[in-house]
């Protein structure tokens, strides 16, 4: 999974933020955060399948097409002790 990408999200003026992955839209993580940028983003968070441990969150199916919306909410994530949750939703990075 060379491009299974997850990145956490903010979006100020509307006060929302999220879980997205994207299995294979983006050849580069750089590419997914360039993208969610671009709409107004602040990348909160980001990590490759390769480091993502401890999680609730299933793997997406491959999509060449799509960003998968894995959680939302109102305000900024909750991130404690490097564990990142969003609305029951949750994950760590690996280091």
């Amino acid at each position: 999974m060379n491009n299974y990408f997850r990145i956490t999200g903010y979006h100020k003026e509307k006060n929302v933020c999220f879980i997205a992955d994207s299995n294979g839209r983006f050849q580069a993580l750089w590419e997914f955060s360039a993208f969610l940028v671009s709409k107004g983003i602040e990348i909160v968070a980001v990590g490759k399948y390769e480091r993502l441990a401890y999680s609730n969150i299933e793997s997406a199916e491959a999509d060449t097409d799509c960003i998968i919306v894995r959680a939302c909410d109102m305000g900024r994530p909750n991130i404690s002790n490097g564990i990142i949750t969003i609305h029951g939703k949750f994950y760590e990075n690996r280091k």
